[in-house]
């Protein structure tokens, strides 16, 4: 059975759902959601890239920045959590440039947590020894070290409202054929964008990640001593709640081409929003985590010497005319198309942050209010 005939006939028993389950049914159906099927959806032959996918580089300078966190904290037992860990690629190439530095990396525990039972066949195919593999955070127990997350939060499933006379939230139905309609909308939904000081003009769409705030309590719950870092695209509410946004941030990937049928290759398609990062800040304050830093992924990859390391990379390649365009090709990828785009937000707890090198030029604190 398709996973549109069954979430229809789930609609039909239970009534309208909220636009939040819909999209959870979609991504994470247990046996034919997007991200929990065999559907591969990363990659040439899936629907969209990600950053250490495409260069080593991208690994290798995270790995350069914990490896500087590491020192600061007095070179301790370090933890390192990578959520959803993909392909395994970022876990390959981090440990690979932290596997020179041996007094680190004899001291260094590597946890993923992954959902996606198809992922984690990927990653064990990818990863060296010494990684171990949890369903939440709080199996792990106390971390000293860093939280780490890359496209993560964006796959949240999110809440869509709308403002009217009131503020109200898109449910599904099914009435020979998916349905949108609008009820009004829960409390929660109201506290957060009241919570963040957000007036919405009538008729603004947007979304609300309720997801992400239970997922900073969870981690700053586990955390000690340590830091995180978020990386996803997104921005933070001046840019989030602007005119030219009224409709959301929710589109769909498909096949690389980006649309905004949501109603549409249901289970084959990746559904993603944009993360607001001035929530991120807000509430991980709340819970202990402070700002460190905020920054455009290629003003961060740019301050850790990705040139340098990515000339060091293609030394090998034979034809110097080719290696120059990959390096050409990556720069504009990474340091302006994807590096305007994606965001690194750094948040520490339990220490004296130290200045990162990642951070140099960072943002003026994110602006909630």
């Amino acid at each position: 059975m398709e996973l549109s005939d069954c979430i229809a006939g789930r609609i039909r028993r239970q009534g309208p759902v909220s636009f939040h389950e819909f999209m959870e049914w979609c991504l994470y159906d247990a046996d034919l959601g997007y991200y929990t099927s065999k559907h591969y959806p990363i990659g040439t032959q899936g629907d969209f890239y990600t950053s250490p996918v495409l260069t080593p580089v991208f690994g290798m300078l995270l790995g350069k920045q914990l490896e500087e966190i590491w020192e600061q904290m007095g070179q301790p037992g370090f933890t390192l959590v990578e959520y959803g860990a993909g392909t395994g690629h970022l876990c390959r190439d981090i440990m690979g440039y932290l596997e020179s530095n041996t007094k680190m990396f004899a001291q260094l525990r590597y946890c993923i947590i992954e959902r996606s039972p198809l992922m984690r066949e990927q990653e064990r195919k990818q990863v060296p020894g010494k990684v171990e593999w949890f369903n939440s955070i709080a199996e792990i127990g106390d971390i000293t070290g860093c939280v780490l997350s890359n496209e993560l939060l964006d796959n949240f499933s999110v809440h869509r409202v709308v403002m009217q006379q009131e503020l109200m939230e898109v449910y599904v139905d099914y009435q020979d054929g998916f349905t949108e309609i609008l009820l009004p909308a829960r409390p929660e939904l109201k506290d957060y964008l009241a919570e963040l000081g957000i007036c919405l003009a009538r008729g603004y769409a947007t979304e609300v990640n309720l997801e992400a705030l239970g997922w900073l309590a969870e981690v700053a719950s586990a955390l000690k001593s340590g830091y995180l870092i978020t990386i996803d695209y997104g921005c933070g509410n001046p840019d989030m709640y602007k005119a030219s946004r009224s409709q959301g941030t929710l589109v769909c990937y498909y096949k690389h081409s980006v649309n905004d049928s949501f109603y549409a290759h249901i289970g084959e398609q990746d559904m993603t929003a944009h993360v607001n990062f001035s929530a991120l800040s807000h509430w991980g304050a709340k819970n202990g985590l402070a700002e460190t830093g905020f920054i455009d992924q290629g003003c961060f990859l740019s301050s850790l010497g990705f040139r340098d390391q990515l000339l060091n990379v293609l030394s090998d390649e034979a034809d110097v005319i080719r290696a120059a365009q990959k390096a050409a090709s990556l720069s504009h990828v990474l340091l302006m198309d994807m590096g305007s785009k994606y965001k690194v937000l750094i948040q520490h707890k339990g220490l004296k942050a130290g200045k990162l090198s990642g951070l140099r030029g960072s943002k003026a604190k994110l602006q909630v209010t």
